[in-house]
């Protein structure tokens, strides 16, 4: 890929995760108005609309894009991602977008470390070194006698580990299919069981907030488009440092938006977590693409 391909690539990066974060200060707060089941339904029922336009426009056709081969490994992943987002979300309302970002930046460090005994990957030295040193941020992060020393801190690492295992177990789907049929299937699977789960927390909306749900499938769906087109522009191994932006726009609208607390020593378990986690990155020399 060229220089001017990687330089679009980055831009596109940088929206995408500011798109996420908008998604997040959304989630978090319908999910304060209403039950966490009922906001992410309805988010999936938008997700799950994108992805089947995005089938019925495919060059190969319906049928031929979403063909399955494993459905039980794909099924497993919907359960995965539904798990985290649920997590996740709930941790938003809990801790805060600042609090439960930190320690899910541990998430790329876990994928590396699962990497192995699940894709049979080899997880070099220096790798093992960086998880150490990433959970070395966490203890930081969750230190005795901060605000975070509780059980409650628990949601975002359960969060980070359910994402890892479903990013390793989209990799092992992605061996034999198309990406496209391991994004499709979590969009209409996770929108199912969503739908099972959270249809028994319906509640009515004034108009309002009907507008801010639909404002949150919006960004989501820009949000992972521009992921989409990130990636078919660029190496991944140049545009992924720029996703750790989340934490800096996460930072922003936590304290901006919904006024909570900076803790130092969480910044500097964060940025321990950061720099383990773009030191796993540099494996491939520029103008190589990794193998």
């Amino acid at each position: 890929m060229s220089a001017s391909d990687n330089r679009a690539g980055i831009w596109l990066m940088v929206a995408g995760v500011a798109a996420f974060t908008l998604q997040d200060g959304l989630s978090r707060y319908l999910a304060g108005e209403y039950t966490v089941w009922f906001s992410i339904m309805l988010r999936y029922w938008f997700f799950a609309a994108f992805v089947l336009v995005m089938a019925l426009r495919r060059p190969e056709g319906f049928r031929a894009a979403v063909s399955l081969k494993r459905p039980g490994l794909h099924f497993g992943r919907a359960v995965l991602h539904v798990s985290e987002i649920l997590v996740i979300v709930l941790s938003f309302t809990l801790i805060g977008l600042i609090n439960t970002h930190a320690v899910f930046q541990i998430c790329p460090l876990l994928v590396a470390a699962l990497a192995g005994p699940v894709l049979g990957e080899k997880v070099s030295r220096a790798q093992w070194l960086a998880i150490g040193a990433g959970f070395c941020g966490i203890l930081l992060i969750l230190r005795p006698g901060s605000d975070l020393f509780s059980s409650l801190a628990l949601l975002p690492l359960l969060a980070a580990l359910l994402f890892a295992l479903y990013t390793v177990l989209t990799r092992l789907a992605t061996r034999e299919e198309g990406a496209f049929v391991a994004f499709f299937w979590s969009g209409i699977l996770g929108a199912g069981l969503m739908t099972l789960g959270g249809v028994w927390f319906w509640e009515p909306m004034p108009a309002s907030h009907w507008g801010l749900t639909l404002a949150n499938g919006a960004v989501a769906i820009l949000a992972n488009w521009l992921i989409i087109r990130c990636y078919s522009k660029a190496e991944a191994n140049v545009v992924q440092p720029f996703a750790y932006l989340q934490l800096v726009f996460v930072t922003l609208m936590g304290v901006l938006v919904f006024h909570e607390p900076v803790q130092p020593m969480t910044l500097a378990g964060a940025g321990v977590i950061v720099l383990a986690g773009l030191s796993t990155l540099i494996r491939v020399r520029p103008g190589q693409s990794g193998t």
